[in-house]
């Protein structure tokens, strides 16, 4: 697939590393373009400049803080109709708590600002540590979780997931980005407030 990452920072290299070492077409921008080609050349992929770049993409992975969010996705050109992975957390400055959350997520919100995209909540749960190291802990395959109203585009961020070597969990509409968001959060506190490092990830266990 021909896939934009936006961002150039832990996440979004991660994402270019993974993607790139699945076989995909990726490009990626950002707001510091240096950064952007830096992180291009390492994983032999391509930077492209912000205007236009989603245009002629399959699938767009927003890889910038949940703040850059929306402004990010209106600068790329054409997303409508196109499946957006959203992987922002609304956190507080001190990583510790959510700003938004209960009644609405972050990714209702980027959806709601953005009309058309086909957004997907994804990937949201993983600390950039473990996307760059890989789909696997300890032998055992790192889950990721999607929820979108759009089944085709949850679809194409399942194929991608498992391309890269992820299991993947249907997590439902994307309302459920609201129950997401707040794993994400409970990761990001073991990992750094009760020091279990960022070598975690939630799973759901099931007997089949």
């Amino acid at each position: 697939m021909k896939v934009l990452v936006i961002g150039a920072g832990n996440m979004g290299s991660g994402f270019v590393k993974q993607l790139s070492a699945a076989g995909h077409q990726v490009s990626v921008t950002a707001r510091n373009m240096a950064k952007a080609q830096a992180v291009a050349q390492q994983y032999g992929a391509k930077a492209v400049p912000t205007a236009g770049s989603a245009d002629e993409v399959d699938a767009v992975v927003l890889a910038t803080g949940y703040e850059q969010a929306v402004e990010a996705l209106r600068g790329v050109g054409k997303v409508q109709g196109k499946p957006v992975i959203d992987i922002t957390n609304p956190l507080t400055a001190d990583y510790m708590g959510l700003t938004v959350g209960h009644s609405t997520s972050a990714a209702e919100q980027i959806a709601q600002a953005v009309p058309g995209v086909e957004l997907v909540k994804g990937f949201n749960t993983l600390f950039a540590q473990v996307l760059a190291a890989g789909s696997t802990l300890n032998g055992q395959k790192v889950t990721v979780f999607l929820a979108s109203d759009s089944e085709r585009a949850k679809q194409t961020a399942r194929t991608l997931a498992e391309s890269m070597g992820f299991a993947v969990v249907d997590a439902g509409g994307l309302k459920n980005a609201r129950y997401l968001e707040p794993v994400a959060g409970l990761n990001i506190y073991l990992g750094y407030g009760a020091g279990l490092g960022t070598s975690i990830a939630p799973t759901w266990i099931s007997k089949n």
